[in-house]
Parts: C-alpha cells; structure tokens; sequence
C-alpha cells in the first residue's frame, strides 16, 4: 500500500472522470484517476462530435437539459476554439412529417432557452436557391438553418486529463481498478498495471465511480455499493464516407420513425453520418456498427441526398454505448441524456459517488455538480472555477482561429499550409511544442512525424497506433494498413525510451 492518500479516486478515464479530475485539481483537491485503456477509449471518443443543445430533446420536455446544454456551448466553445467550432445545421421540411410550423417553434426555442450569445439564430430556407439544397432531392425545397458546434471529442477528453495532470491530479491509463474496500473513513483501491500485471493499493477519503457503460458492473464485481446499477446501454453508430458536398455546413434529417440523423463535414474529405439508438446487453468493449444499422444510416441519407448512398462505400464505421440512466422509457431514443449523480456513504463511512448518464456538452457541469455533491466531505476545497477557465491550446479567442493558423505559418515557414491546419485544429497553441522541434524525424504517412508522435507518448498517455490514428489524430482515415504497422513497430521499439513527462 502505498503512503500517500488522495483526497478522491476516480474510476474512469473519459469526458467525465477526466472533467472531475481537472475541476478538482483545480480547487486544491488530490486526485487519482484510473482508466483501464486509454482515455477517451469507449464513448467518449465515439458520439457524434457535436456540442450541442440536443434539438430533439425538445420533444421529449427536456427543457432544463436543452438549456443547460445551450448555455454549455458557448462555455465550451470560449474555453477550447481549437477543437469546438461552430458550424450551421441545414434541416430540410420533409412533408408528412413534422410540420413546418412545430419545427419553427422548436427553433425559436432552441435560441433562446439558452441566452444565445455567440452563435447566429436560425433562418428559412429557400433550398431551390441556397447552396445547401444542391446536394439534395429536388423534391426539398424549404429549409431550416441553427447553429451549433463540431468538437474533437476525445481530444476534449484528453485536454482535460493534461491540465488535470498539470495541476497536480496522478493520472493513470492502461491502470484498472480491481476491487475498492471501505476502511473505516477511507477507501483501499486496489490498482494492476495491465501492461506489467503489478498491483499496488492506494488509498483515498472519497471514490468516485465514473466508469461509464461498465458503472454497472463496477457496482456489481468491483466495489461495495448499496445502489442500484439502473443504467440502460444504448449502442449508437456512425458511418464515415467521402465526402457528400462541398460546401462547410452540416445536415440534420428527420426520418419515418422518428429518429433523426446527421451528416457532418468530417476531417475535410470526409463526410460523417450517424447515429443510431439500439438497446445494448453485451460487453461495452465489443460494440461495433452492426451491418444493419449501416444498413440504416445509408438509407436514412439516401432519403435527402440526390447520390445514392451504399454500405460499400463506408470508409469507417464506429460504435458507442451511452450509459443512460434507466428512467423507464419505452424507446432508446427517448431514454433521458441527463446525469444521475448518486452518493452514498455518510460521516462515519468513505463516501461513494456513481455517476450515470450525461454527455459531452454538459460534463463540466457535471464535474461541478459532482463536488458540490461531495461538498461536505471536502470542506477545504477551493469554489468553482472552470467556467471561462481556456483548456491547454485554447488560450486564444473564438474568432481567433485563422489567425492562429496565420502566425504559425509565419513562424514556422518549414511546415507546410495543411499541416500547420491540421496542428492549429489539433493542438491550437501547443503547437508551437511540436514544431519548435527541428528535425522531424521518422515520417510515418499523411504528415505524421516522429516529433509529433513523441510528444502524444510524453504529454497526453498516448502508447499505441491506435491511441495516435483514431483518438489524438484521426490520421486513421488516411494511413495505410502497412504505414500503421509502422508505426505500431517504431513505437515498440522505442517505448523504453519514451518517458512521460507532464508539459
């Protein structure tokens, strides 16, 4: 067992442990945090990359979420404008389905439950005219226009882990937790290192169960726990496919059953199209797009695009288990987004929170609402603080991205104008800490370079080509099968050599 105590251990290394960690780092407070992959490895880094208000919970009397989530955007998109960034939804009036009349009521809600600021309002659309009806069916001829944001989201995870690193939280990935036992006032964590299989025990006052669509079998095997695990696993799928026009806005269709999809410029040649809501019964680990549901998604498009969309033209194919706390609801698509924070545990026994539900837009609150939760077993933490709070990179304004781009081209005239995009985009201001280094050693494909790997290895948990192509760089969808295994080979060559360092 280890000497040192934390104040709080976390279970769970994706946008919710990792915003608890960076929150409560941030007031004083000593953190521990295990993920047993990599961050951001389940569904944190497999939504539909959207900040968003959630349009469609409107009809399901989500207003407080809607709301909250509203008000979250414009936060987000102040504190992080390299990886969030707005972009207009083009919403097409399909006749027999909902009618002009509501959706313009729901757009006039959507910009001003949340005291919009930032973003344009939304706006008609003659489709016959605009350049957002080119791509569609003739038969669409009027349109809806509202704003959002795109995100990088297991950048966003990732962001959060580094300045929780920097403020002094004890980050741990490939770590899992194997049990948790209550020791009087404190928690005994037993922790194995799944790359050497050592195990050591740490210890805390408080633990934190925030992992995920696994919390259910975490209360189950792992921990001591007098609640109940009432979470539902909903799978939802994306597709990605070249891209479907060329113009930077985004579509949002409504279909038959209810359901709506997206289609999303994507990495610039790309164009991303999901999701879909299926009740999940299996390990969250082995989610995957099932042909059905990519079955669904190319013909859900092919309904509003004039092009004809085939299954065997997906590029990628992603999948991801919410875990939605089960609130009852007949339908996936109508089971709560909302987060369910329950602590248990009084003055004389460690306290235990489970945290069920949530989603990328609104997990600073959450992180916020969970310490104030916990607020009476950490009296000497410091107030909230995050709220404007630039995450590393951000440190810029939100109209301040070209000249970002700008200054970095100027300051680094060696790199060339689609790389030093592609760093502005990834890393915002950091990226002056790649290209400060002069020889870029090794390249692996599509712009990757060895100084660029190393500092994902010593400043952001990255140890596999997977970590690097699909969740720090999306460099997946350009590599080739034999420039991966490469890269995979150079990086176990080297690992020895690779020390983590916090930047």
């Amino acid at each position: 067992m280890t000497d040192k105590p934390y104040d709080i251990a976390i279970i769970g290394g994706g946008v919710n442990g990792c915003g608890i960690a960076r929150d409560a780092a941030g007031r004083g407070v000593s953190v521990f945090l295990a993920e047993k992959d990599d961050l951001a490895s389940g569904t944190s880094s497999a939504s539909t990359k959207l900040v968003h208000g959630g349009l469609r919970y409107l009809e399901h009397y989500e207003f407080l979420l809607v709301r909250e989530s509203l008000i979250e955007r414009e936060v987000l998109l102040s504190m992080a404008p390299h990886i969030i960034w707005p972009i207009r939804f083009v919403l097409p009036h399909q006749k027999g389905l909902r009618p002009a009349w509501l959706i313009r009521l729901g757009l006039f809600l959507y910009d001003h439950l949340g005291g919009r600021k930032l973003l344009p309002a939304c706006r008609s659309l003659d489709l016959r005219r605009d350049p957002a009806g080119g791509p569609l069916k003739s038969v669409f001829t009027t349109g809806f226009e509202y704003s959002d944001c795109s995100v990088d989201d297991a950048r966003l995870v990732v962001l959060n882990a580094i300045d929780a690193a920097r403020r002094g939280a004890d980050i741990r990935v490939r770590t899992e937790v194997v049990k948790a036992t209550r020791q009087g006032d404190h928690w005994a964590v037993e922790i194995e290192d799944r790359a050497t299989g050592h195990r050591q025990t740490i210890t805390a006052r408080l633990l934190i169960n925030a992992a995920g669509p696994w919390i259910s079998e975490v209360i189950t095997h792992r921990i001591p726990s007098k609640t109940q695990a009432r979470t539902r696993l909903v799978k939802g799928s994306h597709i990605v496919v070249p891209r479907l026009f060329d113009h930077g806005r985004a579509y949002i269709f409504q279909n038959p059953d209810q359901r709506i999809i997206f289609a999303i410029p994507y990495q610039g040649d790309f164009t991303l199209i999901g999701t879909t809501d299926v009740d999940f019964q299996d390990d969250p680990g082995t989610a995957a797009a099932g042909q059905d549901e990519i079955t669904y998604l190319c013909r859900a498009a092919s309904e509003y695009f004039s092009e004809p969309i085939e299954p065997a033209s997906v590029v990628w194919s992603y999948s991801g288990v919410r875990p939605l706390y089960d609130d009852g609801s007949s339908a996936a698509q109508e089971a709560t987004r909302d987060y369910v924070l329950e602590l248990e545990g009084g003055a004389d026994e460690a306290p235990l929170l489970n945290i069920f539900g949530g989603k990328i837009t609104t997990y600073r609150r959450l992180a916020e609402d969970a310490l104030g939760k916990l607020g009476d077993h950490l009296r000497e933490a410091g107030a909230p603080w995050t709220r404007g709070a630039a995450l590393p990179g951000g440190d810029f304004g939100i109209d301040g991205f070209e000249e970002l781009v700008a200054v970095l081209a100027h300051d680094y005239p060696q790199a060339d104008a689609a790389l030093i995009l592609r760093f502005a985009r990834t890393y915002g201001t950091c990226a002056r800490d790649i290209l400060a280094v002069e020889d870029p050693g090794v390249h692996f494909g599509a712009g990757l370079y060895q100084r660029e790997v190393e500092y994902l290895v010593r400043t952001e948990w990255a140890m596999t080509a997977d970590d690097i192509l699909w969740r720090r760089t999306k460099l997946g969808l350009r590599l080739t099968t034999g420039e991966a295994g490469q890269l995979e080979q150079w990086l176990t060559d080297n690992r020895a050599a690779l020390t983590r360092s916090v930047a």
